[in-house]
């Protein structure tokens, strides 16, 4: 079993799965209380699951490198059977007699790749927050050209300078976000693609919020696609007030 880090209660009605390189419970219980505030809703448990090498254990297949020496591994599949496998069930048994709880898998960067990816492998999460993912990652525009989106709703986001980065690979993560958004929507999927403002290396806990609070929500409301600007207006507009509080 892997090792993980709850916030919330444990009979809560959403589990919301994110990957992490590392446990920082400072970062994570920030990005909590903004979960709550963006979505005005605390029926949740936050759960951060560390990952022993992020290259490896998030990466779908072999990569060579793009930032230093490592390469990226396969061990995405591992780190996926664990979590269907081993610690969803421990985590469901706490629900309720008779329950379920709804399941976001999201996370940031290359654990925001790993919860767009695993939406395609697995059956079970209701929804994707996929937050400045590593969609330029070599074959991931292939991979999805060729397979089925197993869930109904996805969040993407991107900071609007990470497309103008000096590294040619990770420049193209524009391009290839924008893509991955024009092949959800075109099979039906619900899928967002919000723009935030910087490069890649800010605001990650309030851009993961953002992509939590909007799953909660979609996965809320009984009518699907009809009020999905809306909700991101409402969402963006208490980002904003969140950052006059200095939220950053």
């Amino acid at each position: 079993m892997m090792d993980y880090y709850s916030y919330g209660p444990d009979s809560a009605g959403f589990l919301l799965l994110q990957p992490e390189g590392e446990h920082d419970e400072t970062r994570e219980e920030k990005e909590y209380e903004l979960i709550k505030k963006l979505s005005g809703f605390d029926d949740f448990r936050l759960v951060i699951i560390p990952v022993d090498s992020w290259n490896r254990d998030l990466s779908p297949w072999p990569a060579p490198p793009v930032f230093g020496k490592e390469p990226f591994g396969d061990g995405a599949g591992r780190t996926l059977r664990i979590i269907t496998e081993e610690l969803l069930p421990e985590l469901q048994a706490h629900s309720p007699s008779g329950t379920s709880p709804k399941i976001i898998l999201g996370g940031y960067s290359l654990a925001g790749l790993f919860a767009l990816w695993a939406s395609y492998e697995a059956d079970c999460f209701d929804a994707a927050a996929a937050c400045s993912p590593s969609v330029w990652f070599p074959g991931f525009m292939e991979y999805q050209q060729e397979h089925e989106i197993r869930t109904k709703h996805v969040y993407l986001s991107l900071g609007d300078r990470e497309e103008k980065a000096k590294n040619r690979v990770f420049a193209a993560v524009g391009d290839c976000i924008r893509e991955s958004d024009r092949l959800l929507r075109e099979r039906g999927v619900n899928s967002v693609l919000e723009w935030n403002p910087g490069n890649h290396f800010v605001d990650g806990e309030l851009r993961t919020a953002k992509g939590f609070s909007w799953a909660i929500r979609q996965l809320q409301n009984s009518e699907g696609l009809t009020d999905n600007r809306e909700l991101l207006v409402e969402m963006l507009e208490t980002a904003a007030d969140l950052a006059e509080w200095g939220v950053r």
